[in-house]
């Protein structure tokens, strides 16, 4: 399963927040075997959204869309969506009564402020998609044929994602080994090992912990297996983490 992650809004452009939310969903996806083709940042420009999902769409299995759908006059994501698929956006009844309960309920919280929500608005989604509904917060998410539109906000993008998770899955499985091993002196080992086995190889030098962390990827079980131990018995690698002074 081949996924594209946008994250949509101009702060994270701007360097003004940092883009967790493609990180983690990334472990995730991963995690499920799905594959991450792509991780895309996006300003808060309707036309500029509408384009790549309406492209990632057909390109990719999956889309998840995060950031820029709410009530602020930067948040258009949902309204781009709704562009690339030619739908109309519309609140359903469970968006409704789920907005509605929870503009009450936050109300009934927090009686001194007075609060102006448009729950139509905020409920609003394309027509003929599934509302997620929001148990973090206030703004629903969908999906859309194969376009999956999230939160921004990381606790509620994380609570959302869990009902759509098992959607994703794939054959993608990775095993890590350890070394101490200058990274260039194993160039040629790493090589062959991709020659040897249908798998590839990854190395990534942590100089805080004093080792290199390397990543075997296939779709074969027995075939990763096979790797790692070739690699153990012919470098200096461990499948616990090691470490020594550079």
């Amino acid at each position: 399963m081949n996924v594209a992650l946008i994250t949509v809004g101009d702060e994270l452009l701007a360097g003004d927040t940092t883009d967790t939310n493609a990180t983690w969903l990334a472990a995730m996806l991963n995690e499920r075997g799905a594959t991450v083709n792509r991780i895309l940042s996006l300003p808060d420009d309707r036309e500029i959204i509408t384009e790549r999902v309406s492209a990632y769409s057909e390109q990719f299995d999956a889309v998840i869309v995060t950031g820029g759908i709410g009530g602020t006059p930067d948040d258009m994501t949902m309204e781009a969506v709704t562009d690339a698929f030619d739908r109309a956006l519309a609140p359903t009844e469970l968006t409704l009564s789920d907005v509605t309960d929870t503009i009450a309920a936050f109300a009934e919280r927090r009686p001194s402020l007075d609060i102006d929500i448009d729950a139509e608005a905020e409920a609003a989604i394309p027509e003929g998609s599934r509302p997620l509904l929001n148990n973090r917060g206030l703004t629903p998410g969908c999906v859309l044929e194969n376009v999956y539109v999230l939160p921004g906000i990381p606790e509620e993008l994380e609570a959302m994602f869990e009902q759509v998770a098992d959607e994703f899955s794939g054959e993608r499985r990775s095993q890590f080994l350890y070394t101490t091993e200058p990274e260039a002196n194993i160039v040629e080992t790493l090589e062959e090992t991709m020659e040897r086995f249908d798998v590839t190889v990854g190395c990534y030098p942590d100089r805080d912990a004093g080792h290199n962390r390397l990543k075997l990827v296939g779709t074969e079980q027995d075939e990763l297996e096979k790797a790692a131990d070739w690699l153990l018995a012919t470098i200096d690698a461990s499948e616990t983490p090691v470490s020594r002074d550079w």
